[in-house]
């Protein structure tokens, strides 16, 4: 038995669907039956419930073989890190003694950095708290970050004709299609390979300046627009206006100024292993530019 928290979101239904492809049994964490219609319609079994109730995720992985753990987004929280926190330790109470053996982990890069990473310092806690369970094997996938995150910038774009963050012009990071980090995490899943605690990188096709990934983006749709370096001040003003609470603007500064340092991506180093096949091109062609024009 599997059981894949996040479910209905973009890593967590595609490697439910393809266990259940692969004739494996899948219990499926979703919030309510309607988000897991499709997925109990393919055969999985679906758990109903959240990851904030300690009882629920107990019942939900108990006689598991393996899970899937994701910590998912919440805009609307005030403490970003207790959020995290939270579902950190009712992660680990509901595999104590549970019989889980294997966890594959949606990661970051930067998950090596206690502090000074926003959000992502918060995988770095649940990473080292999963070491405290015993007889848990435990692959991080420690993804780059996501293409489908430009979705978020099109109003931006259509308003002012710019894409912004507080990142540095100059600054080249890898950019990941979750397609890809699902592709890897079900590999795994399936195979059951790994042994102790240990961590992979997901890295995307290439590295990216956000200029050059604005640009790609750009040429998709077929209208010109820039990339702008925010200052800090400049990116929490933006974020508080569109809504994202305080904590969460600071966690994301927080985040930029470690991808600025060079210390978020400290370790990294592309090579073929952590090389994954879809290309920003191909996401902006086939997705983003849709729609963009949508």
């Amino acid at each position: 038995m599997y059981v894949i928290t996040g479910a209905t979101g973009n890593t967590g239904h595609a490697i439910a669907e393809a266990l259940l492809a692969a004739g494996k049994e899948v219990k499926a964490v979703v919030r309510n039956a309607a988000k897991g219609a499709r997925l109990a319609e393919k055969g999985a079994q679906l758990a109903i419930g959240t990851l904030e109730d300690a009882a629920f995720l107990k019942e939900t992985f108990n006689g598991a073989d393996a899970v899937y753990l994701l910590i998912p987004p919440k805009w609307d929280v005030k403490d970003w890190r207790a959020y995290q926190r939270e579902i950190i330790q009712n992660f680990v109470e509901a595999l104590q003694d549970s019989g889980v053996k294997y966890a594959v982990v949606l990661s970051s890069m930067g998950a090596h950095m206690p502090t000074g990473a926003g959000p992502v310092s918060g995988l770095y806690e649940l990473e080292q708290a999963l070491k405290t369970v015993g007889g848990l094997n435990v692959l991080n996938l420690r993804a780059a970050y996501f293409m489908e995150n430009f979705y978020g910038n099109i109003g931006m774009i259509k308003a002012a004709g710019i894409q912004g963050y507080a990142l540095r012009s100059d600054l080249k990071m890898p950019l990941v299609h979750t397609r890809d980090i699902a592709a890897l995490a079900i590999r795994h899943l399936l195979a059951l390979d790994f042994e102790g605690h240990s961590h992979v990188f997901v890295a995307g096709a290439a590295d990216y300046t956000m200029p050059e990934a604005t640009a790609v983006l750009s040429a998709a749709v077929g209208q010109p627009f820039y990339y702008v370096q925010f200052s800090p001040a400049d990116a929490r003003a933006g974020m508080l206006g569109a809504g994202i609470p305080e904590t969460i603007a600071d966690g994301y500064n927080e985040l930029f100024d470690g991808l600025n340092s060079g210390e978020y991506l400290k370790g990294y180093e592309r090579n073929a292993d952590n090389t994954t096949p879809t290309t920003l091109e191909e996401f902006a062609k086939n997705e983003f530019a849709p729609a963009f024009k949508a």
